[in-house]
């Protein structure tokens, strides 16, 4: 698990995980937190109740979403047990002892804490999320619940990097008709495509909410497979499938 300065506050607890400390074997070895991959629901299971643990809260208190690379928001409240899993990118809570988890495989995990008002939110951000807003969303709900930009810190673990994010020729058009300037992410490949800085698009719409820090842990999910899930790398080798990472954060 990787835990970054900018987050550790007394009464938070989070951790952006690795392929390591879990049970799952092979393509999915060994932390596999994926409930939507082919691995064994049990191994899932039990992947997911060590990192709950990891983290300080019961193996039943880490609530995550199935995401679709949107900006929908979930506030997570004290009977959030009894709902079925909402179709959304974000979540938020004021609720202690409850865990908020995002599942990747190259996107970018964010966390984001208010230790003074007692907030803390997570959310998913592929390319698609990012640019609808589900980082300005996810402040947004914080701030609903009594959170301050000024105070919020936010930190983003490990995802694609550029020079393992080919694009084609057509994919900077919806950056560029946000702000021209967003050609800044983008490198010309020499064979009319791109190379995408995800994490760098990323950490310039956090910066522009005036948060109280913005942290990243850095690594490449695509290069480094000891350590980390990728699609896209699953995709390459012709694999019929990928694990999951966790990022996750709690109020204790």
């Amino acid at each position: 698990m990787i835990a970054l300065d900018a987050l550790k506050a007394r009464s938070v607890a989070h951790g952006f995980f690795t392929r390591d400390g879990g049970v799952s074997g092979g393509i999915y070895a060994s932390l596999n937190c994926g409930g939507g991959s082919g691995d064994d629901p049990a191994a899932v299971a039990e992947n997911r109740a060590r990192a709950a643990a990891t983290l300080g809260v019961t193996r039943d208190a880490l609530a995550t979403n199935h995401q679709i690379h949107g900006a929908d928001i979930v506030t997570v409240t004290g009977d959030w047990r009894t709902r079925q899993r909402a179709r959304a990118d974000g979540l938020v809570t004021q609720e202690r002892g409850v865990a908020l988890g995002i599942l990747t495989a190259d996107c970018v995990p964010v966390l984001f804490s208010d230790p003074d008002a007692a907030v803390v939110g997570a959310a998913h951000a592929g390319w698609r999320g990012a640019v609808s807003g589900v980082l300005e969303a996810t402040v947004q709900a914080m701030t609903a619940l009594g959170a301050a930009p000024s105070r919020i810190r936010a930190g983003f673990g490990p995802a694609i990097a550029q020079a393992s994010y080919e694009v084609g020729p057509e994919f900077p058009a919806p950056f560029l008709a946000q702000d021209p300037g967003n050609e800044r992410f983008f490198i010309a490949a020499p064979n009319t495509k791109y190379r995408f800085d995800l994490p760098g698009y990323v950490r310039a719409r956090l910066e522009r909410l005036g948060l109280a820090a913005v942290a990243a842990t850095g690594g490449d999910t695509a290069a480094e497979p000891d350590r980390f899930f990728s699609y896209r790398r699953s995709r390459l080798a012709g694999e019929p499938d990928y694990g999951r990472l966790l990022s996750a954060i709690a109020l204790l």
